[in-house]
């Protein structure tokens, strides 16, 4: 009698194996697919602090605001992706809740530096069009009396 209840359960665990292989593929798939996309996005932002840097060096260990814009521009948005990424295959990529909390703040912080670095950016753009920022505008300094005191 034993012997028929295990002949009969044969097929329960063949399949019960079956679902469980595909349920590892699945997950590993999702996991490479998961890592594929952030690392594609990591690349690009990568790339854009290494744009950064060499722009730090190049101005004495100072980021100029006018070079420094568009990468900070280009790294928000591309920040911005990855957090929508996340938020959106949070749970199906197994990201913990501490390292996206953290993503989204490094993004706000992004966010806001781009918005700074631009703003100066726009400023000094309008001083140069200006004529030097209204030095320009300033009378003529006064002649000093020529001859002997």
């Amino acid at each position: 009698m034993a012997r028929a209840i295990n002949v009969s359960m044969r097929p329960f665990f063949l399949f019960a194996a079956f679902l469980l292989a595909i349920c590892a593929f699945s997950a590993g798939a999702r996991a490479q697919v998961c890592n594929e996309d952030l690392a594609g996005f990591g690349k690009e932002r990568n790339a854009e602090i290494e744009a950064l840097n060499a722009l730090s060096k190049a101005h004495g260990n100072k980021l100029d605001p006018v070079a420094a814009c568009p990468h900070l521009r280009k790294m928000k948005d591309i920040e911005g992706k990855m957090s929508a990424y996340m938020a959106k295959n949070k749970e199906w990529c197994n990201i913990p809740d501490d390292f996206f909390e953290n993503f989204k703040t490094n993004t706000e912080r992004t966010a806001k530096i781009a918005e700074q670095a631009c703003a100066l950016a726009a400023k000094a753009k309008e001083m140069q069009q200006n004529g030097g920022g209204g030095l320009s505008n300033l009378p003529p300094p006064p002649k000093l009396p020529a001859g002997p005191l």
